[in-house]
């Protein structure tokens, strides 16, 4: 993917060239169409999402728990904890979204390991906000 797309992206944008272009060799840009499942809930994580462009509903045992947008990204607590997805999100409206696989990501995290650590202060803030 064209590192310079990760600019306009607030995980990304404050990293240095070196770990944006780091980040953009491990992963890709693909477009989605509206009512496409970007995760489900219950499944085991092996990707971790940032929306560039459109918009996707998050669902909880079916229920709607947000809406996310461009620069929202999802995925990002499986990947890093190996865990179940927590949710199902689907997209809203057509959409071009940035993925990562985990192995994907744990490569970049070795060789990277600013980006990685950004990634999982996301993931710890999640999860105050969750119990809080």
């Amino acid at each position: 993917m064209d590192e310079s797309n990760l600019r306009s992206v607030a995980l990304f944008d404050s990293l240095p060239d070196a770990a944006r272009r780091a980040v953009a060799q491990h992963a890709d840009e693909i477009d989605v169409p509206e009512g496409k499942e970007l995760a489900r809930q219950g499944d085991f994580a092996y990707e971790f999402f940032v929306i560039e462009d459109g918009t996707a509903e998050v669902l909880r045992d079916g229920e709607h728990v947000a809406e996310l947008g461009p620069g929202d990204f999802l995925g990002e607590m499986g990947i890093i904890g190996k865990v179940v997805r927590n949710a199902t999100v689907v997209t809203t409206s057509p959409a071009r979204v940035i993925v990562m696989t985990s192995q994907a990501f744990r490569s970049m995290a070795q060789s990277n390991p600013d980006v990685a650590g950004r990634i999982e202060a996301a993931v710890e803030e999640r999860c105050q906000a969750l119990v809080a």
